[in-house]
């Protein structure tokens, strides 16, 4: 096998939660060592449920593949150690809010000073200047503050209520990446490191395609549907009771002519109701109405799609995470993965998405226990012997949560 893309790279990882963690661990799946630093308290997802020896899943699925050290940085050796560490990395990401890395002797111009060469990437809510650089951001609040809530709301008829999936933490992780790549490229031509800061409200803009209309303010003729409009894409059942989508305005030029087609009623095409985009709109429930009714005859979804699909419609079956999981696509793509537990059982994760020609990029390696890593870091990397080990373990500077035995 070929080495992965980043092999080489070695990334100290500060990173908590979501954002942070979910960056690094693209980073290790593509290659990177990835040493990960937690607190002695740990990171707050590992205390979160399910879990199995000792090891909470969520925290796994973020964090599998990476090495694992705990040091308390309130301590001034723990910050010298770090130091020491930051000499042999060629990335340092954080997710702290702004100056909390700066507070505690880790912040970039401290670190730049150790390595001048460092790509230093810190992710946080709203920046770390500006009125809003002081508040607390987390993928609710950020996703409320940067209008997705409303949005989703006022498609759903004003009623409001958060997502169930942090988008503005894994959107983040993205756009880090991308810049950490990118700064890493850069490296190779100048010899120069960077510092780079991604904040979940820009990314959250950014992401969003609906806002070049969101701040339109012009006329848009009667005749277009408005940039594509796909919260009133049809959501139909078939007669077997499952349900599905299909992409595309049931009201738009040309795209209610298919649909009309599809469902084998051309005749509705010439109807006075449905003569232009402003005419469909007005009887839009006629219109869905219309759609639903055929597909209640049409014996499961694939048929539907079968239909859809001759038209240039493509469908996507509403499904739970498990069912898609658990399909032969799932299973041809290698979607899924089963990772050690550490205790002689395994847990299913997703796999990276990435299919490389020169190699693999999957998921590696096991989860890590809190400080499993002490020992073979700090002794390979600076060379500290068994004994300053044991000293640094006694007094507290570096701590481990290890599994029972």
């Amino acid at each position: 096998m070929t080495e992965r893309p980043l092999t080489g790279i070695r990334v100290l990882d500060f990173t908590r939660v979501l954002s942070g963690p979910h960056a690094t661990r693209m980073l290790c799946d593509l290659g990177a060592e990835v040493i990960k630093v937690e607190p002695p308290e740990g990171d707050i997802t590992r205390m979160t449920n399910p879990r199995v020896n000792g090891l909470a899943s969520y925290f796994v699925q973020q964090n599998v593949g990476k090495r694992n050290i705990s040091l308390d940085t309130r301590k001034p050796e723990a910050i010298d150690l770090l130091l020491r560490l930051v000499a042999f990395c060629d990335v340092v990401i954080e997710n702290f809010r702004p100056g909390v890395m700066d507070r505690i002797g880790l912040g970039y111009d401290v670190v730049a000073f150790y390595n001048p060469t460092v790509v230093y990437a810190s992710i946080n809510g709203y920046g770390s200047a500006g009125p809003w650089a002081s508040r607390r951001a987390y993928a609710p609040v950020v996703g409320a503050e940067t209008g997705i809530t409303k949005a989703q709301g006022d498609a759903r008829g004003g009623e409001y209520a958060n997502d169930l999936f942090s988008h503005a933490d894994v959107y983040t992780s993205l756009e880090t990446v991308s810049a950490v790549l990118a700064a890493l490229f850069n490296r190779e031509r100048t010899g120069r490191g960077d510092r780079i800061e991604v904040t979940m409200a820009e990314t959250m803009l950014y992401v969003n395609e609906h806002a070049h209309d969101q701040l339109w303010d012009g006329d848009v003729a009667p005749e277009w549907i408005r940039s594509f409009a796909p919260a009133a894409y049809p959501v139909l059942t078939a007669a077997n009771g499952e349900s599905l989508v299909i992409s595309g305005h049931p009201a738009e030029r040309g795209t209610f002519d298919l649909y009309m087609k599809a469902i084998a009623r051309p005749d509705l095409i010439n109807d006075p109701r449905f003569a232009d985009v402003p005419s469909r709109l007005a009887h839009f429930a006629d219109i869905v109405e219309i759609l639903m009714d055929w597909a209640a005859k049409m014996s499961t979804p694939q048929a539907i799609e079968s239909a859809m699909g001759e038209f240039g419609l493509a469908t996507g079956t509403l499904r739970s995470l498990r069912e898609v999981c658990d399909t032969d696509w799932a299973k041809e793509r290698g979607a899924v993965v089963s990772i050690s537990d550490r205790g002689g059982g395994n847990l299913r994760v997703p796999n990276s998405p990435w299919h490389f020609a020169s190699g693999d990029v999957s998921v590696r390696g096991e989860p890590r226990y809190r400080g499993e890593d002490n020992r073979s870091v700090l002794g390979e990397l600076l060379k500290l012997d068994d004994a300053e080990l044991d000293r640094l373990e006694a007094e507290g500077v570096m701590s481990a949560r290890l599994p029972r035995r």
